[in-house]
C-alpha cells in the first residue's frame, strides 16, 4: 500500500466506493479478463462469506467477500471483468479507479493459462499502476489438457511479481495463493514489477513530467503511470484525482496535455 494512512484509506473506501473495510482487514482487488475463472477464484477464496450490490452511481455490479488466512482477515473486492484499464467503458473505469484510488493492499490479477499473451496485457497495465500485484495463472488443468506448459518461476522472475498456478475449479493451488496474498499484503514479499519501456520520445517526455508529478502525488500514485496517462490525453484521470483526492488535486496546468506525444499503450 502507498503512503496513504489506513484511516484515510478506510474513509475513502466507504464514501467513494461503498466498501466498509473493517479494522485490520487487508483489502485485495480481484482483476482479470472475462472468462478467466475469476469468479471461481473469488468463490473458492471467500466461500459463502460474500455479498453483492452496485458500485456507487453505477449500474456495474460489485461483489465483496471475506476470508481469513493464518489469522489475517481479508476483504476481497471482485472488480468487473475487463480487457484493459483504459477508461473506455464503465467497467474499465470502475476497475481502474479502484486499483488507483482505492489503494488495495494487493491487486490479484487472474489470467487464463491457455491465453497468456492476451491476458497479460491487463496484468502489465495493473503493474504500471501499483507494485502490489500477485498474478494467478488459472485454468492450469485446461492448459495441461491442451499440452501447454508454463514456466511459473520464470514468469515470476520476468515480471518481478509473485505468480501462482491454480486450477480453482479443482481447488488446486489455492493455499499457495492465500500464502502469497498474505506475504505481499503484510510486506513479507515486496514485488518489483517489470517496467514496460516505450519509444525514446515518450520516455523523454515521461522523464520531464515525473519530477513535477512526484511531489504533488506524495506517494499516493506512481508518477510514471500518471505521466503516461497525461501524455495519452486521458482527461478522466484529472477529473478522478479531483473526485477521489480533493485535498491533493493537481492544479498545475502545465501537466495537462502539454505534449503531442502519446504512449498509445502498449508499444514495447
Amino acid at each position: 500500500m502507498s503512503c496513504m494512512c489506513i484511516e484515510k484509506r478506510t474513509e475513502l473506501l466507504h464514501h467513494k466506493f461503498g466498501i466498509a473495510a473493517l479494522a485490520g482487514q487487508k483489502v485485495v482487488a480481484l482483476a482479470g479478463n472475462p472468462n478467466t475463472g475469476k469468479s471461481t477464484v473469488f468463490n473458492a477464496l471467500t466461500g459463502l462469506n460474500q455479498h453483492t450490490g452496485n458500485w456507487p452511481g453505477k449500474t456495474v455490479g460489485n461483489a465483496q467477500g471475506t476470508f481469513t488466512h493464518k489469522g489475517q482477515p481479508f476483504l476481497l473486492v471482485d472488480l468487473p471483468g475487463t480487457y484493459s484499464l483504459l477508461p473506455n467503458s464503465a467497467d474499465e473505469q470502475v476497475a481502474r479507479d479502484f486499483i488507483c484510488f482505492g489503494q488495495p493492499d494487493v491487486t490479484l490479477v487472474v489470467v487464463d493459462a491457455t491465453a497468456m499473451e492476451r491476458n497479460l496485457n491487463l496484468a502489465l497495465q495493473v503493474m504500471e499502476i501499483t507494485d502490489q500485484v500477485v498474478l494467478c495463472v488459472n485454468l492450469m488443468d485446461e492448459a495441461k489438457r491442451k499440452g501447454i506448459e508454463i514456466d511459473i518461476e520464470g514468469l515470476s522472475k520476468k515480471l518481478g511479481i509473485p505468480v501462482v498456478a491454480t486450477a480453482a475449479r479443482q481447488k488446486q493451488g489455492l493455499e499457495e495463493l492465500r500464502d502469497c496474498l498474505l506475504d505481499v499484503a503484510c510486506g513479507n514479499i515486496t514485488p518489483v514489477p517489470f517496467t514496460l519501456r516505450y519509444s525514446q520520445e515518450v520516455e523523454q517526455a515521461i522523464s520531464e513530467l515525473e519530477p513535477k508529478l512526484t511531489p504533488l502525488l506524495k506517494g499516493t500514485m506512481k508518477a510514471r503511470w500518471v505521466a503516461l496517462r497525461l501524455l495519452d490525453g486521458d482527461d478522466t484521470l484529472l477529473e478522478d484525482i479531483e473526485r477521489y483526492m480533493t485535498e491533493e488535486a493537481l492544479q498545475d496546468p502545465s501537466l495537462s496535455r502539454e505534449r503531442e506525444v502519446s504512449p498509445s499503450w502498449p508499444q514495447a
